[in-house]
């Protein structure tokens, strides 16, 4: 004898707990992190880095 399930309830689409701002902001913070730097603007010379103090 087969036992007879009740139907299943619809699974919520996005996960609790995270909003949707949060969500594309980790994907923008990703994309940002993940492409190499942009290469200088032809004749514009760039500027010096600032000096940074020594660690102890």
């Amino acid at each position: 004898m087969t036992a007879v399930r009740p139907p299943q309830q619809p699974r919520p689409a996005v996960p609790a707990g995270v909003s949707m701002r949060d969500l594309l902001a980790s994907c923008a913070a990703a994309d940002a992190v993940s492409r190499p730097p942009r290469d200088p603007e032809p004749g514009k010379v760039p500027e010096p880095a600032a000096d940074r103090p020594e660690a102890a």
